[in-house]
């Protein structure tokens, strides 16, 4: 098999706001440290992606020692979100299918996020509280901790698949269209069907199933506009009948190496599956 490196790392510190890339970062049970641990819900408490409101896209975040700093626009003043406190106020949030406890970022970060989405929202992060497990089919019946990703700890993309893709379009799109944590280089495009686990030094990932995709690749994730949305391209050949959807990139769970890092250049191993592909 080629050589097969990890090739960029990349955290999301709030739910479908802008990525930040990273050169080596540390990962835990619930994925990359600071990955989709804040989240803006709506009055109701409901999650908000750029599913509904792609203007999320034009959030770009930096992690500080306090928490946050946020820009929306390049002539717009910083604001500055401080983790909350053990003592900030809990409230109900739903992901999906799931109600958990989380804290209020407070108001300034409500009045931030209800400005630039014209409606009522408040930014949360998680704390002590907030328990959220996947257990299902594709966990193998194992409970695995997840903050406000979708649904896995980790996306994982290969960058030929993104090559092979791009063939097709009439023009190509970044990896960032795809919102990945790890992004890999050395497989075939869309070899990583046939994977079963991959270790990066002393972690190990298992794939737990393809990702199905929304129309948030069709978001430009620097102007939160849409714009060469791939989805009927990528149907054609990638629709998944089980799944009922079309996939790209793999779902992962943290198997070993829950303290560790990752760098950018890592040597990646790869094990194929043993049981059959869904």
């Amino acid at each position: 098999m080629a050589d097969v490196r990890l090739v960029s790392l990349h955290v999301h510190p709030i739910k479908s706001c802008r990525a930040i890339d990273l050169h080596c970062a540390r990962i835990g049970s619930v994925g990359l440290e600071h990955d989709r641990s804040w989240m803006v819900v709506d009055g109701n408490g409901r999650f908000i992606t750029q599913r509904t409101h792609p203007a999320l896209a034009r959030v770009a975040v930096a992690i500080t020692d306090a928490g946050l700093t946020l820009h929306a626009a390049a002539d717009t003043a910083p604001l500055h979100v401080q983790r909350p406190a053990a003592d900030a106020p809990l409230r109900r949030v739903e992901v999906w299918r799931d109600t958990v406890l989380a804290r209020s970022a407070g108001a300034a970060a409500a009045e931030f996020f209800s400005r630039l989405l014209g409606i009522a929202a408040e930014l949360v992060a998680v704390g002590a509280e907030t328990q959220r497990m996947q257990c299902n089919e594709w966990t193998e019946g194992v409970a695995v901790p997840v903050h406000f990703a979708d649904g896995y700890p980790l996306l994982v993309c290969n960058r030929a698949s993104l090559d092979a893709l791009n063939a097709r379009l009439p023009e190509p799109l970044p990896m960032t269209r795809f919102r990945p944590n790890l992004v890999i280089e050395g497989l075939a495009a869309f070899e990583e069907d046939a994977i079963d686990s991959i270790d990066i030094g002393p972690v190990t990932l298992r794939f737990a199933k393809p990702c199905t995709r929304c129309g948030m690749t069709g978001v430009d994730q620097q102007t939160g506009l849409r714009a060469n949305d791939p989805l009927e391209v990528l149907r054609a050949f990638r629709y998944d009948a089980l799944l009922k959807g079309v996939t790209f990139g793999q779902n992962a769970t943290v198997v070993r190496g829950a303290g560790e890092s990752l760098r950018v250049g890592d040597a990646v191993r790869v094990s194929r599956r043993a049981r059959p592909a869904r």
